[in-house]
């Protein structure tokens, strides 16, 4: 399956599936951030059930500490 990632098109691995997976894949799903798929706010509570399809557009925007 073949996503746009932050603007960039990525080919995901077949146990990729959901926006969960996808967090898991790129090790940012105990960081705070915010998804967003084709154009929609992703709840927390939904990356579990929120399935990935062909051609979907995703942004991930994930926060980081500093001084």
């Amino acid at each position: 399956m073949n996503i746009h990632l932050n603007g960039k098109s990525i080919d995901l691995p077949g146990n990729v599936t959901t926006v969960s997976d996808l967090l898991d894949s790129y090790d940012i799903k105990k960081k705070i951030s915010v998804v967003e798929h084709n154009k929609e706010i992703v709840p927390k509570g939904n990356y579990e059930q929120t399935t990935l399809a062909d051609g979907d557009r995703i942004e991930i925007v994930h926060f980081v500490g500093g001084g």
